[in-house]
């Protein structure tokens, strides 16, 4: 792994073959500690992510009052009441930790203080801070930003809103509250989102309503008072991790590779570059508590471009960046829309793309909710020092694209790499691929 503060090189060096595992998926991950920690008994977790941004939430649920141990590759959470911590709660560059525990704080009647680094004191928290403060909590922060520190939680009541963006992490945060709420609390979805949550929360013991109403979306109705029983997580292997591999593999001539124990929850990535001509199948298909797991099978492929509907966006939105690298080696224009969350996420990633696409040769233009990439049908130029904006995966997304590219890619920042895939540096050398870390 390349030094903090390093960056890295990458280069073409032959055809991808073998099979790797990709890292435990952090949403997943993160919900397990939380969900762990305020259930009353142990719950056993297998797969962990063990990134910079896991074991922040990890270190949070300690200072909340619950014993979180790892041992022999497996973490043991003994949940406990939760307690006002002694110290602010770091989550460094964790968006997902920092807004659910906002939630979880708030649903357990407590106060606690939120911080994190420069890049997320830049990301956008009145998101949360809005939907709680109309249940009852009291909070203050720095217009909608970190720091924030939820004053009294406890007495809440229950609400019915709507989510006029779609975000996962806010309807979890919500549905985290509403377990401490009187009444019960019912959540508008119109565009739908990722459900880990809902299906985490069944499998802890919690129940939740889901009403499929057509058109209009999805209804969640969740009554306060439950409390969770402890249950032991496999954590699969996170898919916006394992789209860099079948990326990699997908555009370099000739290769063929497995990643095995993938979350396939939904299709994203992979049923986009499907469409694309990529050749992309599952394997071992099976569910694993709760989730849909599979092994992942990517050849070579030939790809077109493709126009990837809005609606696609809330639920693959990590994906994007990964999948403007796959679009500048297909044939023809991919246009992708309704992608203004991407503005700000750990960087403007619209932006953060553009900016290295271009350096690389690549015909591309943007707009406030769009990407837009003219591939040739073949291997760009690349040969530029890209400047990652601190963001993983911009580093990764551009990183992989130098694997194929005619002249090598280099990226100006490699650490932050280790919030979400520590092992990316080895799994890509095991499957014959080639990257350098710089000084």
């Amino acid at each position: 792994m390349a030094a903090q503060g390093g960056g890295a090189l990458s280069r073409k060096a032959g055809a991808l073959s073998g099979a790797a595992p990709a890292p435990g998926d952090k949403s997943i991950s993160h919900r397990a500690l939380i969900f762990g920690a305020l259930a009353r008994g142990t719950s056993h977790i297998t797969g962990l992510l063990e990134g910079d941004d896991v074991l922040r939430t990890a270190a949070a649920m300690r200072a909340l009052g619950a014993e979180v141990e790892r041992a022999g590759g497996v973490w043991r959470v003994d949940g406990a009441p939760w307690r006002t911590p002694d110290q602010v709660l770091y989550f460094a560059n964790s968006g997902t930790g920092a807004r659910l525990v906002m939630g979880a704080v708030a649903g357990a009647g407590i106060g606690a203080g939120f911080a994190g680094d420069a890049s997320l004191c830049g990301r956008p928290m009145g998101r949360v801070l809005e939907p709680l403060g109309m249940m009852g909590v009291v909070a203050k922060s720095h217009g909608g930003r970190l720091p924030v520190e939820i004053l009294a939680g406890g007495d809440l009541t229950a609400v019915k809103c709507v989510l006029a963006k779609p975000s996962a992490q806010v309807k979890s945060a919500i549905l985290l509250a509403a377990l401490g709420a009187n009444g019960v609390t019912q959540i508008h979805e119109p565009v739908l989102c990722r459900d880990h949550t809902e299906r985490m929360l069944a499998a802890f013991g919690v129940k939740l309503g889901i009403k499929d109403d057509g058109e209009v979306g999805r209804i969640l109705s969740l009554a306060g008072g439950q409390t969770l029983t402890p249950t032991d997580v496999s954590v699969p292997g996170d898919p916006s991790s394992a789209a860099f591999l079948a990326a990699a593999a997908l555009i370099t001539p000739g290769s063929e590779i497995t990643i095995t124990n993938v979350l396939v929850n939904p299709l994203r990535f992979y049923q986009t570059v499907r469409e694309m001509g990529g050749d992309v199948s599952f394997e071992n298909e099976r569910t694993e508590s709760g989730e849909p797991v599979a092994d992942i099978c990517v050849r070579h492929s030939v790809l077109h471009g493709i126009e990837t509907p809005a609606e696609r966006a809330p639920s693959m939105i990590d994906e994007y960046p990964i999948l403007a690298i796959v679009a500048a080696y297909a044939h023809g224009e991919t246009m992708m829309r309704g992608l203004e969350e991407l503005r700000v996420k750990e960087s403007d990633r619209i932006a953060s793309v553009e900016a290295g696409l271009a350096a690389c040769g690549v015909d591309v233009a943007s707009g406030e909710d769009w990407l837009r990439v003219r591939g040739q049908g073949q291997a760009p130029k690349g040969g530029a020092r890209v400047k990652t904006n601190h963001d993983h995966r911009i580093a990764m997304s551009f990183l992989t694209m130098g694997l194929a590219s005619n002249e090598p890619v280099e990226i100006d920042d490699a650490s932050m790499i280790a919030t979400s895939f520590p092992e990316f540096f080895q799994l890509v050398s095991r499957l014959g691929g080639e990257i350098i870390a710089r000084q």
